[in-house]
């Protein structure tokens, strides 16, 4: 099936189109077969059980990231946000991942587990979360472990850098699947876009994204 022709278009913009619809459709195909090579990846990286924070009934208690598995048949996406040590800020755009992934994490966790992992103090970043009404997102902190560091997502100098983590549980070992980040180097950035539906909507308009960053407020009166 192509995209119905419209009455009064211009032969060039359905030229144009169906030359669009067939690099759709290659795209379609291209992820795909980057979903079915990251499946190949073995699952045979051993991992520490780091040990991380977390703050239950306003107590911060120590937390495994062998405990982060609520199911532990099911794999564990870690979500590093840039905040603490050096980004004293929270991140706006890790902002926009986790509202995204607050709204959907009733249908997440039929198929993952999957928490928050931050640098700094929780219970400021917490107070940061309630006030965005993150209500289904398991937030820890890296404390004083140096997962992020070994992982890529933290530098000596305490930089924070966006990305996921896939680990798994099997017979009581962790191991870590892949890790994927915004920054993918050599000049080549947007590695998460794909886990945000924003971009893809800017894309679809005629004047595509441009320099669009998101803001972790924006002002909404008329």
């Amino acid at each position: 099936m192509s995209v119905n022709p419209l009455p009064n278009e211009s032969p060039e913009y359905r030229k144009i189109r169906d030359e669009l619809l067939q690099a759709e459709i290659a795209l379609k195909d291209q992820v795909g077969q980057v979903a079915a090579l990251r499946r190949r990846l073995p699952t045979d990286t051993s991992i520490e059980d780091s040990v991380f924070e977390e703050v239950r009934d306003g107590e911060t208690v120590a937390v495994r990231l062998s405990e982060l598995f609520e199911d532990p048949s099911k794999p564990l996406l870690l979500l590093h946000f840039m905040q603490g040590k050096k980004q004293q800020n929270p991140c706006p755009m890790c902002t926009l991942w986790a509202d995204g992934y607050n709204a959907i994490m009733r249908h997440l966790s039929q198929r993952v587990n999957f928490a928050v992992l931050v640098a700094g103090d929780l219970l400021p970043f917490l107070d940061y979360g309630r006030g965005r009404g993150w209500n289904q997102l398991r937030v820890v902190s890296a404390a004083d472990s140096d997962l992020k560091q070994k992982l890529g997502f933290e530098s000596p100098e305490g930089d924070q850098y966006p990305g996921i983590s896939v680990f798994r549980l099997d017979a009581g070992q962790l191991f870590h699947f892949t890790s994927s980040s915004a920054m993918m180097g050599d000049g080549h950035f947007n590695g998460m876009d794909q886990l945000s539906p924003l971009w893809h909507f800017l894309d679809m308009t005629p004047e595509g994204r441009q320099d669009f960053f998101p803001k972790t407020n924006y002002d909404l009166a008329p």
